[in-house]
């Protein structure tokens, strides 16, 4: 019986530590109010200083606008800095987005 209990405690205590890194959702939905077109998207998390592809590739992201980005890149980084690049060349570089915390990001 005693070893009954101690395995349950055990399970118990191993699915609330493991429940956060569950939890780590890294998909953000983006969302474009500036008034102009989306052209290009990245994403990179702070522990590198390269922006790697853009997210929206060949795609755009019109004004009023959304996109689900799912940033899991396998580094378990829940810190990112964004960079939008709009039709009229402006260039929107926001840093230190915990995206393990925030589900909609709002350009505006």
């Amino acid at each position: 019986m005693k070893r009954i209990v101690m395995s349950g405690l055990l399970l118990g205590f191993l699915h609330v530590a493991a429940h956060p890194l569950l939890a780590a959702d890294r998909k953000v939905t983006i969302v474009n109010k500036t008034g102009y077109t989306m052209e290009e998207f990245y994403g990179s998390n702070t522990g590198t200083s390269d922006w790697q592809e853009d997210i929206l590739g060949e795609f755009a992201l019109p004004h009023g606008d959304s996109i689900e980005v799912d940033f899991d890149d396998g580094t378990g980084y829940c810190v990112f800095d964004f960079l939008a690049v709009f039709e009229d060349g402006d260039k929107v570089h926001e840093e230190d987005i915990n995206i393990c915390s925030v589900g909609t990001f709002t350009f505006e």
